[in-house]
Parts: C-alpha cells; structure tokens; sequence
C-alpha cells in the first residue's frame, strides 16, 4: 500500500531526525563550561567526548559525560522501538552521528564512543555490555582510549550477529565503520607509537 509506505518513510526520517538533535546535544561542552572550565574545544583533542574532558583533571565531569553520552544514545534507541524496531535503530544510529556531526557547533563533535556503547546497551543489553568490559580490559591493559574502544565497537557485529538478529547486527557493522572512520588520526598515530595514553593532559591540538 503506497499510503502505508510513505507513511512508514515519514516515520523513519522522523526517528532519524530526533535522534540527531538528542545526540547532538555537546554534554562534554556543557559540563566543562559550567564547571568554569572553559571550552573543552581548546584543550588536548579538541572534541567534546569523555576522554577530551579527562584532560580537564576533572574525572566526576568525565564520568558525566560518559554516562550522559551514552544515554542519549540509549534513550535514542529506546524511545521509539515500542511502535516499531526499526524505529529505534534508525533513531539510534542517528544519535551517533549527531554526536560526532553536531549542527550547532559546525558538525564538529566527539568520536560517539560512550553515544555507541549507549545504543548497543538498549538494542541488546549482552552485546552492549559486552563491548563496555572490552573497553574496560582493553584500556586497563594499554592505556589507550582509542585502541579499547575501537577494539570493543569493533567485536560488537560479531557478538551481535552471536546474540541478536540481522537488523541489529547490521546496525552494530554501521556503528563499527563509522567508528573507525572517525578514529583514523588515532590509528595513525597508534601505528607510530605515538598516541596520547588515558589521563595524560595535553596542550590544544594535541591528539586525542
């Protein structure tokens, strides 16, 4: 039925476009500036994720951020899944790139780690918890952010396609790309021997 079809159309730009304003929201910014600690843009990275906001010193406004991140991924995912799955895949996955791409600070944003982890919890809570003690064990051991959380987003489509379903697994493959396209500085330099370790604080423009 065309009506029903371009009603579905509607829904899913609808979903899509939530879920980019609810990701776009610069938690790390806003923490930081009402902190009195400026404008994390100047600092280390310049992005606005977790790990930029550890170089702060401050960890209470870094685990914020993470915890804060990773629910508007979740509430992303979540809120519209009960009128129908796809819905919420689609809202989720738009979250991250909100995140990375916010409109309001000229598509400049963080690297959707915590927004990932976030969404993989609601779409299969085992996948996403998964993936949260693969960064765990990952940075304990090498002390990078990046090469845990590439490492963990990286195992999600496999644990997914394990523990869910196809539409699921192909929304983690999607999250996993778009991961490593982001992360290509940090492979760079993860390659040279050359990337900043977690906690170490860092003038402007320095890697993240």
């Amino acid at each position: 039925m065309p009506e029903a079809g371009t009603a579905l159309t509607w829904w899913y730009l609808l979903a899509a476009a939530a879920g980019y304003l609810l990701g776009s929201i610069p938690f790390g910014l806003v923490l930081t500036r009402a902190a009195g600690l400026g404008d994390i843009r100047r600092l280390g990275s310049g992005n606005i994720g977790a790990t930029n906001v550890l170089r702060t010193g401050n960890k209470a406004l870094a685990a914020a951020t993470v915890v804060l991140d990773g629910g508007k991924g979740a509430v992303a995912a979540l809120a519209l899944a009960p009128w129908d799955a796809g819905l919420g895949l689609i809202a989720g996955f738009a979250a991250v790139i909100g995140h990375n791409f916010p409109v309001w600070l000229r598509f400049r944003g963080g690297k959707g780690v915590a927004a990932t982890l976030g969404v993989l919890l609601a779409v299969a809570w085992p996948v996403g918890l998964l993936a949260c003690l693969t960064w765990l064990v990952v940075a304990a051991l090498f002390r990078y952010s990046s090469l845990a959380a590439l490492v963990a987003i990286m195992a999600a489509p496999f644990t997914m396609q394990w523990l869910a379903d196809g539409p699921r697994t192909g929304l983690a493959a999607a999250l996993a790309v778009l991961a490593i396209v982001r992360h290509q500085a940090n492979i760079r330099r993860l390659l040279k021997g050359e990337e900043s370790k977690i906690g170490a604080k860092e003038k402007a423009g320095g890697p993240s």
